[in-house]
């Protein structure tokens, strides 16, 4: 089960739980009802839209035979790889802006989403090559684009 959970880290556990119930020909209703959870609730996790807790994981190993904990341990490590997602898109890579360009605010003080247009107005105006390409890789080439055009560069 070790070498599989690292295969399968950062994966939500309802894409895994899906998975093995195709493989043991287990239909999602049934089997949510012999847990006596709501299919809805499963479909759900099944999905990726909800998150696995540990009641229902305990109960699902325990019905299929898995490791204890191997669903809640994947619940963790997805949840890990949701946040630093989110820290990796809530900020750009500080070292490679150089802070001249924001020489008038700390860059630990920018709110990057409120002032996007002014931000990227100002480092494609003044920015080098791997400023201007931070900008694309944090905000998106579609909106980077969006914002130039709407300016005028």
């Amino acid at each position: 089960m070790r070498d599989e959970l690292s295969i399968v880290k950062g994966i939500h556990p309802g894409l895994i739980l899906e998975r093995e119930l195709k493989l043991r020909h287990l239909p999602k209703g049934p089997f949510a009802i012999s847990l006596k959870e709501y299919p809805q609730t499963l479909v759900s996790i099944t999905k990726g839209k909800r998150r696995m807790n540990i009641n229902l994981a305990l109960k699902i190993e325990e019905a299929l035979g898995i490791e204890e904990g191997f669903f809640m341990t994947l619940q963790v490590f997805y949840d890990i790889k949701e946040i630093k997602d989110k820290r990796h898109k809530l900020y750009p890579d500080y070292s490679k802006l150089r802070r001249v360009l924001f020489w008038d605010t700390k860059m630990e003080n920018i709110d990057w989403e409120k002032q996007k247009k002014e931000i990227i107005k100002r480092v494609f105006e003044r920015g080098n090559k791997i400023e201007k390409e931070e900008m694309i890789r944090f905000y998106g080439q579609e909106s980077v684009k969006k914002i130039l055009n709407t300016h005028g560069m």
